[in-house]
């Protein structure tokens, strides 16, 4: 947050002599100064959402810069407000979710991080643009943003004419310009005893890597199973075809946020409305019933959606465990091939 907030004050900083409310901000209906209000507005938003943790709806306030702050005032707010956001974030605990709608009305800390350094810098290159400057960020912050909230967009050449090009502001050989979009974060689906995390390309390429995933985990590490799939949500993501929602979740125990295993689709559901789904436990978390109430809750959460009308499994005969998670769960037998065994539960 600061490392973005640094550069783009560096960039409008030898602009603030100018009359920022005569020049609009590129293809915003804003002039320069509102834009600048509105970033700055943004980032103390959401640090209030953070630290006052509102589950429901926005925290009801307003924010203007006052009207003899001059340009260097409107800078140095911005700066002193995206402070107030990466204190919020590094201070939030992992788990905390706070309202946010889109999409699925709540983001964490790291979903809020991102859509902070989303408006430093898009908003910034909105006031580049339309005061003739040259602005480019730093690719990794580009990077992050992208692997955090726009897990559905496909990796172009280069970070930042991606992000420029996912929101309309730019275009990229071979792909349709955007003219509406919006950011996703993580889904989180709740359990009696687990929170079902959404994994998005960063916590993915992490796990696939030999990392936590920003988790700490039962028994020290997720599963070899864990890190498989998530390999596969990273060339799903590389691909273009990553879904935060048929992805993988990790399943995390809320009574003491440790990370017990993980649970997803194999991607979204095909053209008769079938879905796979498939599981992995750490060692230390078996036996306790968490796979079967895991499996429950995100076969429910696909059946109430219209596009799906068959949940999958596909469990090896030597699985004796396996077997009995997914007939806990309701899923029938339906078919038998070379040593695997399918199961469905219909809507």
């Amino acid at each position: 947050m600061e490392a973005a907030v640094a550069h783009s004050v560096a960039a409008l900083g030898a602009v603030t002599g100018r009359d920022w409310t005569k020049v609009r901000a590129g293809r915003l209906e804003w002039d320069c100064r509102e834009t600048a209000e509105h970033v700055a507005g943004d980032l103390i938003g959401y640090a209030a959402q953070l630290t006052g943790r509102g589950r429901h709806a926005y925290a009801s306030f307003d924010f203007s810069l006052r009207a003899d702050a001059g340009n260097d005032g409107a800078l140095h707010v911005i700066s002193a407000m995206g402070a107030l956001l990466a204190a919020a974030v590094r201070t939030t605990p992992r788990s905390v979710r706070a309202f946010h709608p889109y999409p699925f009305r709540h983001a964490n800390r790291e979903g809020f991080a991102a859509m902070g350094v989303a408006e430093v810098l898009l908003h910034t290159h909105d006031m580049a643009e339309g005061l003739g400057i040259a602005y480019e960020p730093p690719d990794g912050l580009c990077e992050f943003v992208l692997t955090r909230i726009f897990p559905h967009v496909r990796p172009g050449p280069s970070p930042w004419p991606t992000l420029l090009w996912a929101t309309g502001r730019g275009e990229l050989p071979g792909r349709e310009p955007v003219t509406a979009w919006r950011w996703y974060n993580n889904p989180v689906l709740r359990s009696e005893r687990l929170d079902l995390e959404g994994v998005t390309p960063a916590v993915a390429a992490s796990l696939s890597l030999a990392g936590d995933g920003g988790f700490t985990w039962a028994g020290g590490a997720p599963a070899d199973g864990t890190r498989v799939g998530a390999g596969f949500g990273v060339t799903q993501y590389e691909e273009g075809a990553y879904r935060p929602e048929w992805g993988m979740y990790v399943l995390v125990r809320r009574e003491d946020d440790l990370a017990v295993g993980a649970m997803g689709f194999h991607g979204a559901p095909d053209d008769g409305g079938r879905v796979e789904i498939g599981y992995d436990l750490v060692a230390e978390a078996r036996g306790n019933g968490y796979a079967t109430e895991a499996l429950r809750t995100l076969s429910a959460w696909a059946l109430g959606q219209d596009s799906v009308h068959a949940v999958t499994a596909v469990v090896e005969e030597d699985n004796v465990p396996s077997q009995k998670v997914v007939t806990r769960a309701g899923f029938t037998e339906v078919s038998r091939q070379e040593g695997r065994i399918t199961y469905e539960l219909r809507a």
